[in-house]
């Protein structure tokens, strides 16, 4: 019983985790509404496979070592950094583009995929989420099932959300909206893309 508390626990850490804005937000919601609502929900998938990959990494103990080694942490930051940066120029610049053009750019739902699991795999926010909470919550040593269960948590969890707000930006009436305002939104989409990574290079 006490290792169900502790389970739910850390499922509303997650959920807490994934709600909060951030790149990962951006990213699946301007797919959703810029191309289309499978390839929106193919980039939740992206994500929900990044929170897989992550748990993955710190039941094995890999979050933890990123975490306290600085060399490595700072490396993936700058990396991630980079990323943003360059996508959110890249949404700045196809903002004024009308919607037919933007969505006849080539983006399947591979590449949006594998754009969002990079821009998971690369946050700093998810080298010390994940390396923090294994490290506080997570007994030292609990029970095999146990450490199954959060990792097909947090990519459960990731999924039900980021897809959800797939299904949701992609509706007809959601797209209308952003048809309309849509020079608007990519590019305060893409400031504020550039804002994080900028962000992250100056933080220490």
């Amino acid at each position: 019983m006490h290792e169900v508390f502790q389970l739910l626990t850390i499922a509303g850490v997650f959920v807490l985790s994934v709600i909060s804005p951030g790149p990962n937000f951006a990213i699946v919601t301007s797919t959703a509404m810029t191309v289309s609502r499978r390839t929106g929900v193919v980039a939740g998938l992206g994500l929900a496979a990044a929170s897989l990959t992550w748990a993955l990494l710190a039941v094995a103990g890999i979050g933890i070592i990123l975490t306290q080694v600085p060399w490595i942490y700072t490396a993936v930051k700058l990396a991630g950094a980079a990323y943003l940066i360059w996508l959110g120029f890249k949404m700045v610049l196809g903002a004024r583009k009308s919607v037919a053009l933007s969505d006849s750019q080539g983006i399947t739902g591979a590449t949006a995929f594998r754009k969002a699991y990079l821009v998971s795999m690369t946050s700093p926010k998810s080298i010390a989420f994940y390396g923090s909470i294994f490290f506080v919550m997570v007994p030292a040593h609990a029970a095999p099932w146990f450490y199954v269960a959060v990792v097909l948590m947090a990519a459960l969890v990731s999924c039900v959300w980021y897809c959800g707000l797939a299904l949701l930006f992609s509706h007809g009436a959601t797209r209308r909206i952003f048809a309309r305002a849509k020079t608007g939104i990519e590019t305060t989409m893409g400031v504020a893309l550039m804002g994080m990574g900028g962000k992250l290079l100056l933080s220490r």
